[in-house]
C-alpha cells in the first residue's frame, strides 16, 4: 500500500474519525502544529545528553495520543489523554526546577541542544494558540489543554538544565535598552 492516495489533491484530509476536512480547518492545523513538534523532538533526542532521550520518546509517545484525540472530533480516541500524564510531565518540571537556581532572565540557546530544545517550547506555545482558538468553536478535553499548557514550560527548563549541565546558563545581564525617541 502507497502513503500516496491521491485523496488529498483537492485539499481536504480524513480525520481518525473518518470525517473529511480541508487541510485548512483549526483541527488539523492544531494537531499539524504538534506533529511539527514531534519532529523537532525527534532531532533534538539525537543532541540531548543520553539519561533525556528517552524521556523525550516517552513524551512523542504522549504527544501521538494528544494527535489522535484532536483527530477524532465525533469519538472517543482509544487512548487520550489523562490527568496523569499531566501530573507527570508537571512532575518533570518540578524536578528539574528543583535541580535548578535560575537567577533571572535567561537567553535562549546557549548550546545547539538547548536552542533545539528552546525551539520546541516557542512550537508548543504556537500549537497551544492553534488548540485553544479550536476549543473556542469545537470541544477539545481540558485534560489536553492542561497538558499542552504543560510543555512550553517542560521544554524551558529542559533546555536550561542541559544548559546548567554544561555550565553554560546565559542571563540577560545588559539593562533594558531605552525606547525610541520622538
Amino acid at each position: 500500500m502507497s502513503i500516496t492516495t491521491k485523496t488529498g489533491d483537492r485539499g481536504q484530509t480524513s480525520l481518525f474519525s473518518g470525517e473529511r476536512v480541508y487541510k485548512d480547518d483549526l483541527r488539523v492545523d492544531a494537531y499539524g502544529s504538534l506533529d511539527e513538534l514531534d519532529a523537532h523532538i525527534g532531532e533534538a533526542k539525537h543532541l540531548v545528553p543520553p539519561e533525556l532521550k528517552e524521556e523525550l520518546i516517552e513524551l512523542q509517545n504522549k504527544l501521538f495520543r494528544v494527535m489522535g484525540t484532536l483527530a477524532s472530533p465525533s469519538r472517543e480516541y482509544p487512548v487520550p489523554i489523562c490527568k496523569e500524564d499531566v501530573d507527570a510531565l508537571t512532575d518533570r518540571v518540578h524536578y528539574y526546577e528543583d535541580k535548578l537556581n535560575l537567577q533571572g532572565f535567561v537567553v535562549p540557546g546557549s548550546l545547539p541542544e538547548s536552542a533545539k530544545l528552546d525551539i520546541c517550547r516557542t512550537i508548543a506555545r504556537r500549537a497551544e494558540r492553534r488548540i485553544i482558538a479550536l476549543s473556542r468553536k469545537e470541544e477539545v478535553p481540558e485534560i489536553l489543554l492542561s497538558f499542552v499548557n504543560r510543555l512550553s514550560d517542560y521544554f524551558f527548563i529542559l533546555a536550561r538544565t542541559v544548559e546548567a549541565l554544561s555550565g553554560a546558563i546565559v542571563y540577560k545581564t545588559k539593562p533594558a535598552e531605552p525606547g525610541c525617541k520622538e
